[in-house]
């Protein structure tokens, strides 16, 4: 993953427990710098062992922190630049959310190691969507329920989210998305 994701996984940690405790966390996976570089790209082993120790030194259910960390994503990427992207990605959040493989393709232009997650939406109803998310990396759904809660406060909508499928065989999330 790119620096970028860890950065914000710092800065969340920080803002809301403390520079001490970041600094126990970091030394607990063993990373020695004082900040990742945003467009470098780290091992996805380093970013699971942060939320790991993380889990550890908060005593916070994993899930509970990445589903912290994808609200926590969706304010975070806006501030560090990505505002623009985000507001051509969509004006609503069904929209939005229609537009999320073309926003990682936009992303990959920057960042060409980047292996974005697939989205597809299927419409149930004018304010009830299933999202299907597929990626390669595992245990992230919880960080999906985070990033559509934020996504539901960027667009002030009240977000209903229930995981309806996990992780098939094929590697695929479906969530339940009403508002």
């Amino acid at each position: 993953m790119y620096g970028m994701v860890n950065k914000a996984i710092q800065d969340l940690v920080t803002s809301k427990f403390g520079e001490d405790k970041w600094i126990t966390i970091k030394e607990k996976v063993g990373f020695e710098d004082d900040f990742f570089i945003s467009m470098q790209s780290y091992p996805d082993e380093l970013t699971y062992n942060l939320v790991g120790a993380a889990s550890e030194v908060l005593k916070m259910d994993s899930g509970a922190i990445l589903e912290a960390f994808g609200e926590y994503w969706i304010l975070y990427t806006a501030e560090e630049g990505y505002g623009e992207m985000l507001a051509l990605s969509g004006s609503s959040l069904p929209q939005f959310l229609g537009n999320l493989n073309m926003l990682h393709e936009r992303i990959t232009h920057i960042m060409p190691n980047l292996k974005p997650p697939k989205f597809s939406v299927k419409e149930i109803t004018e304010n009830h969507v299933e999202l299907t998310y597929e990626s390669d990396r595992e245990g992230l759904a919880p960080m999906v329920v985070g990033l559509l809660k934020g996504l539901g406060t960027r667009f002030e909508k009240k977000c209903k989210i229930e995981q309806i499928v996990t992780r098939d065989k094929e590697g695929v999330d479906v969530f339940s998305v009403s508002w």
